[in-house]
């Protein structure tokens, strides 16, 4: 039996496939809903990302299904109209959600774009993210499972960008 992978051969899968093609078939179509939500999105700018998809952008990339939010609020509902009226269904395992937290509002300015399952998106800057992810850690309303993920959030971009640890509560800088 010959061996494919090793250190010195990439994965026959990350040598075939792109990370929206990978990201396609582990969420069971996620890649075409999230370029469908995009093509909705871009037509009612600005909006941008905020979760752990915009984390990713900053970091070392770990695996969400969740695609977290922001538009201008007063769009939200043409949005939802415009979905509905292209027949927008999650057919896969994302989960998408759009943060009506007025704090978030502000992010939309700071916003830059990047590569994301291969569409360039705008995506909130690495200091909005660290301020959205220590609002949501501090929630105490939120799911613990959710609090944990957004405390990891913070420690991977505190690991990865020493100068941002000032923003992050020292309870979490301490654990690094």
């Amino acid at each position: 039996m010959r061996q494919v992978d090793s250190p010195k051969t990439p994965s026959l899968l990350a040598a075939h496939m792109t990370a929206a093609e990978i990201y396609e078939s582990v969420t069971n179509g996620g890649a075409t809903d999230f370029a469908e939500l995009v093509t909705v999105l871009n037509r009612n700018k600005p909006w941008c990302l905020i979760g752990g998809l915009a984390v990713n952008c900053y970091v070392e990339p770990v695996y969400t299904v969740d695609v977290d939010l922001v538009v201008v609020a007063a769009n939200l509902e043409q949005i939802g109209r415009e979905l509905e009226a292209a027949g927008f269904r999650l057919s896969s395992e994302l989960n998408v959600q759009f943060t009506t937290d007025a704090r978030y509002q502000d992010f939309l300015a700071g916003a830059t774009e990047c590569q994301v399952l291969g569409l360039a998106v705008p995506v909130a800057s690495l200091q909005e993210i660290v301020r959205g992810k220590v609002w949501a850690w501090q929630d105490k309303e939120r799911r613990s499972t959710k609090r944990k993920k957004d405390k990891l959030g913070l420690m991977r971009i505190a690991e990865a960008h020493r100068k941002l640890r000032g923003l992050t509560p020292a309870e979490i800088v301490k654990q690094l």
